[in-house]
């Protein structure tokens, strides 16, 4: 027996909802799931990448004050088919790469981009005779 079966969700808090939620959607592609209101007043927005199952749950709630991201404190890592053509699709949007791409002498790399509450984003590219 396992003690849980799959990663639901993370949480991510944020000042700037409709900022956020945007940067997500127009510079990552993630799709909103479903959006509501918790029982405390926390106003969620949930997110997914197209070809995953976990949940990314952006959180308002004012009355805890202003997000404050510490550095290399967490981030969300996604899986790229290229780093070259996302590198493309961001600097289309005005957006730079905050670290890398750092290429792997096997192959693939990863790189990083900072979301609008400063949490990092890491790009992952899989080295292509990698399946899975």
């Amino acid at each position: 027996m396992s003690i849980v079966n799959r990663l639901h969700h993370t949480r991510y808090r944020v000042s700037d909802l409709p900022k956020t939620v945007e940067f997500y959607q127009k510079v990552l592609g993630l799709e909103e799931v479903r959006r509501n209101k918790s029982p405390r007043g926390s106003e969620l927005v949930f997110l997914k990448a197209p070809q995953s199952e976990e949940l990314i749950e952006i959180c308002y709630y004012p009355s805890s004050g202003s997000v404050q991201v510490q550095e290399d404190l967490t981030h969300l890592g996604f899986e790229v088919d290229s780093l070259e053509e996302f590198g493309k699709h961001i600097e289309s949007l005005g957006i730079e790469f905050s670290d890398g791409p750092t290429y792997k002498e096997t192959g693939g790399g990863f790189a990083f981009i900072d979301a609008p509450e400063g949490y990092e984003v890491e790009l992952i590219e899989r080295p292509k005779d990698i399946i899975g």
